[in-house]
């Protein structure tokens, strides 16, 4: 991969000060950082998505309890066994 050329002057300041309160490079310190941040962004956008999810299924269940018994999603309550409307 190629390099990064940062010109955020106050950016520079905390990688360094971030370098030297954790012992290490500017560059680990960079990359502990990142790897940190995108570990927790990819937790929430899991979450999220589980979240959703069971909302969903929530929404199936109660929704499921509204339909007739013998009711299918195959529409053969509408029609004979000959194809023809009832």
């Amino acid at each position: 991969m190629g390099q990064m050329n940062l010109k955020d002057e106050k950016l520079i300041a905390e990688a360094r000060a971030l370098a030297e309160l954790l012992g290490t490079s500017v560059t680990e310190a960079v990359r502990q950082a990142v790897e940190e941040k995108l570990a927790r962004e990819q937790a929430g956008r899991e979450e999220r998505r589980r979240r959703k999810f069971e909302a969903l299924m929530a929404i199936s269940e109660r929704a499921s309890r509204l339909v007739p018994p013998g009711v299918t999603s195959d529409h053969s309550d509408l029609y004979d066994e000959n194809g023809v409307p009832r």
